[in-house]
């Protein structure tokens, strides 16, 4: 645990505009994005740090943060009696007219904050990433070395390089920095791993008065983007006063091996959308479920989720996915996918490798793949997503050079043509893979399987041939 006579103030830094996560930025700040079902992104900073034992904690917003304020008023609250608070802090404008010009001046102009709690270290993290980690033991490594300012690092294979601030450690002091680099083309590997380089994570201890100076110093400077990991950072790297601490080191209670040194950063729509399929498999890559370091979040007060049969007895079911509470999937199919609460999948029905938030909608004989789909969405009977790129696109959705298709916050889904509703049957009488996977040492089993199959797409009207093996 940290050393009893430090204390520290945690503050998260929540203030992203997000738009490289367009458009499920478009109404909201990047941290209060839905996340795996329950979760908002600034669950998982919030819960390491109160995991962590670190109970007065300030979060930095400036954009679009109605949601996230009202999640944290309403999912964060913690024992004044004690001392304790999670305190949401807007941009106020303390110093001068401007709002926040940066990470490093977000900070700056809410030095108020540092003063009031008095602390001897300061703890700075993102918003918008998906980990755990015990800030404890990073603290306790500064504190151990000496340094004003340590930075968590997690190991990413070189080719990665250009895609992160890099740190190059002190050949003779792996725990110092020698060189911070703002995505390079290339970097030395690793001593003990060269295939690898150590990346910045955005998380930041500092000691409370060096970082204080810091960010005075770069206030009065004009070639500065007033940014903690490209100037602050390299401010300590160059005083030779600048720490790292490996992530790996870190050791939480719960973890195992595969899912111990997990961390993603989400600021994308595909990387947030392989973070969402990372959680789904049998042995996920990370696992929520994990009760000894535990990701709060508020409770939805939705009844249970629920599966039945649809019309002329089609199945509902859900195989390889994550389904939150009030979610009826009612004579529909789901798979490899994430459901938020009180989402409704209807008769026949196929939801296939997509994450849908809050009250989505999807009719009968919709078929959607491989689609991120924002709260509200009502799909129409009929409709196909994701099946034909340039349909998507014709209908004002978004999709990523990967194949991608997303759909904002209550966008208007139209009604299908005829050209449509037969690209969604085609896919109607594709037999699930779990299922393929189930039967495949009985093949005995594969006209019933196939039959099932075009039950489900009889149900709809769909005539269905016999089915290919894959979708």
């Amino acid at each position: 645990m940290t050393m009893p006579n430090k204390k520290v103030l945690a503050i998260v830094l929540a203030g992203g505009e997000g738009n490289r996560l367009m458009p499920l930025t478009a109404d909201r700040a990047k941290p209060g994005v839905p996340f795996a079902g329950s979760y908002r992104l600034i669950d998982f900073a919030l819960s390491n740090l109160v995991n962590s034992r670190y109970l007065q904690i300030v979060v930095l917003t400036q954009y679009k943060s109605h949601s996230l304020d009202r999640h944290i008023s309403e999912t964060w609250r913690m024992s004044t009696q004690l001392g304790n608070y999670i305190a949401s802090v807007p941009a106020q404008q303390r110093v001068g007219k401007s709002w926040f010009l940066g990470s490093a001046n977000a900070i700056y102009q809410s030095l108020n904050l540092i003063q009031d709690a008095n602390p001897d270290i300061v703890v700075v993290v993102g918003a918008d990433h998906v980990y755990r980690m015990d800030f404890g033991q990073m603290v306790d490594q500064h504190v151990a070395s000496g340094a004003k300012a340590t930075v968590a690092a997690v190991r990413q294979p070189l080719h990665m390089a250009d895609q992160f601030g890099v740190i190059e450690v002190d050949p003779d002091n792996p725990e110092k920095i020698a060189a911070f680099v703002e995505k390079p083309a290339t970097t030395p590997g690793l001593a003990a791993d060269p295939t690898q380089f150590l990346a910045s994570m955005g998380n930041y201890v500092f000691s409370a008065d060096a970082l204080v100076e810091a960010l005075h110093l770069d206030a009065e400077r004009l070639d500065t983007k007033h940014d903690m990991g490209g100037d602050i950072i390299p401010y300590f790297v160059d005083q030779g006063e600048a720490g790292v601490y490996d992530f790996t080191l870190n050791e939480i209670p719960g973890s195992t091996e595969r899912d111990r040194t997990y961390w993603r950063d989400v600021g994308t729509i595909d990387s947030f959308y392989d973070a969402h399929m990372d959680l789904i498999s049998p042995v996920p890559v990370f696992n929520l479920y994990n009760s000894e370091w535990p990701i709060y979040t508020r409770q939805s007060i939705s009844p249970p989720a629920k599966f039945v049969r649809g019309q002329k007895n089609t199945v509902g079911t859900a195989m390889d996915s994550i389904v939150a509470s009030g979610t009826v999937i009612s004579g529909g199919i789901v798979e490899g996918s994430v459901l938020s609460n009180d989402v409704y999948v209807g008769t026949s029905s196929r939801v296939l490798d997509s994450v849908l938030m809050d009250k989505v909608t999807i009719g009968s004989g919709a078929v959607v793949k491989r689609a991120i789909i924002d709260k509200n969405v009502q799909v129409p009977a009929g409709a196909a997503i994701g099946l034909d790129h340039d349909l998507d696109r014709a209908r004002g959705f978004k999709v990523t050079d990967s194949g991608i298709t997303v759909l904002s916050k209550g966008q208007h889904v139209p009604e299908p043509g005829e050209a449509e509703r037969a690209l969604a049957a085609a896919n109607l009488i594709l037999v699930p893979n779990a299922v393929k996977a189930a039967t495949e040492n009985w093949p005995a089993l594969r006209d019933s399987v196939h039959k099932v199959a075009e039950v489900q797409a009889a149900a709809v009207g769909v005539a269905a041939p016999q089915p290919t093996e894959a979708h």
